[in-house]
């Protein structure tokens, strides 16, 4: 196993990390900046760095700093975290370069992932399926208005990259909106990434969003651990979060996981990944793209299956094998996740024997949460999970604009 790591992340993530580690007999080293300096999280690792300022993750010269602290202090490996970092190509090739190992896929892998068009065209390959749109950026607002009336409105305009926050989306439910629409869409994406490459997708109504969690070794063995349905979101961001599905049955949880292992094999992919699908009223499910590390759902799954993805990563990363096949996942019971508004983003967690019993938990653990500074969205978030669509499992990524539109907190 690996001596001693660098854990490049914060808060929650970078606290398990390190407690995992500390199990696993590695030394931790944390890096920290002025904003976390009233966080605990680098004040239990085995060592920490702080970097002057405020750090930014995304910023090639202060990651620079972080593989730099890696270097002096001896490490082995880097562990991104979830998020930001575990998606950044830029990093995970510099850290080779350095001679330090990335604790995730191949740089190669993530720059795959992190291109919308790429990672369809690798998922067509994969005989996954896949929205229907076009597989290129589009030209122009003449090519935009034909490739809408080819697949039907409405449609979602999305920007190629992967990320900044969902910058160059836009919703476009009538030829009169496309060109401003595309418009926009080219002002936010140049700013943002540096170019405008946009392309198309139709928009499936009455959708749910869900999570493939998948893991692979290097010996070419590939598993799934069920989905999470993120479906209760606001502006693309959820917020509510919940695993199972109760949309998903048995035979269509086999269908898509084998789905997500099949794109996995296909591309190489090693250590933990998150496979988006979107799954229709009719039970058809499509591929939306994939992250390359964990996410912060991944405590749930870890409630349901009693597996630790987090050990699972670093001994996948050290060439370990997994510890199991498919016929050793074993699902437990009904988690469900709040996320909480708040200087620094909570999530709050119920785990029980069954969806209803899982979700009134839930519900008063939010009634009793210590609320601290500005959570503004509890009571908003307790106001779903009370509503009677919510109660009966009648999700999708509407549920908010339909039921509770003008009745939302800005913080959401």
């Amino acid at each position: 196993m690996f001596k001693k790591i660098l854990i490049a992340d914060r808060g929650e993530i970078a606290a398990r990390i390190i407690r995992n580690c500390k199990r696993l007999g590695i030394a931790t080293v944390a890096v920290y900046s002025d904003a976390d300096r009233q966080s605990q999280y680098w004040q239990t690792a085995d060592e920490s760095v702080y970097i002057r300022g405020t750090y930014d993750r995304e910023s090639s010269q202060d990651l620079e700093k972080i593989i730099n602290v890696a270097v002096s202090a001896n490490c082995q490996a880097v562990h991104p975290g979830y998020g930001v970092l575990s998606e950044n190509a830029f990093f995970a090739k510099s850290l080779k370069a350095a001679g330090l190992f990335f604790i995730g896929p191949t740089a190669d892998v993530i720059a795959l992932m992190g291109d919308r068009i790429a990672a369809k065209e690798l998922a067509v390959k994969a005989r996954v399926p896949v929205i229907p749109g076009n597989v290129e950026a589009l030209k122009d607002g003449v090519e935009a208005v034909s490739v809408a009336e080819s697949i039907g409105y409405p449609v979602l305009l999305k920007h190629v990259t992967v990320g900044g926050r969902n910058k160059g989306m836009r919703m476009v439910k009538s030829q009169v909106e496309m060109e401003a629409a595309l418009k926009a869409c080219c002002r936010e994406t140049r700013k943002v990434f540096g170019d405008n490459r946009i392309f198309m997708e139709r928009y499936i109504e009455q959708s749910r969003h869900l999570e493939i969690q998948v893991l692979a070794d290097i010996h070419g063995n590939v598993i799934h651990l069920g989905e999470r349905d993120s479906s209760i979101r606001r502006r693309f961001h959820k917020i509510i979060e919940e695993s199972p599905s109760s949309g998903v049955s048995w035979e269509l949880r086999q269908r898509m996981g084998n789905a997500a292992c099949n794109l996995a094999r296909t591309m190489g992919y090693v250590n933990a990944g998150t496979v988006d699908f979107l799954l229709d009223e009719h039970g058809g499910f499509y591929f939306l793209g994939m992250d390359t590390g964990l996410r912060a759902g991944y405590l749930l799954t870890e409630m349901l299956t009693g597996l630790d993805l987090v050990e699972l990563q670093l001994r996948i990363a050290f060439g370990e094998p997994l510890p199991l096949d498919q016929a050793g996942v074993v699902f437990n019971g009904w988690a469900m996740a709040a996320q909480i508004c708040q200087a620094l983003p909570t999530t709050v967690i119920f785990h029980g024997k069954s969806r209803e019993l899982t979700r009134i938990g839930l519900v008063e653990s939010l009634n009793n949460y210590p609320v601290k500074g500005s959570a503004l969205n509890i009571k908003f978030i307790s106001s779903v999970l009370g509503h009677p669509e919510f109660a009966k499992g009648n999700l999708t990524t509407a549920f908010i604009e339909n039921y509770f539109k003008g009745n939302q907190p800005s913080s959401v």
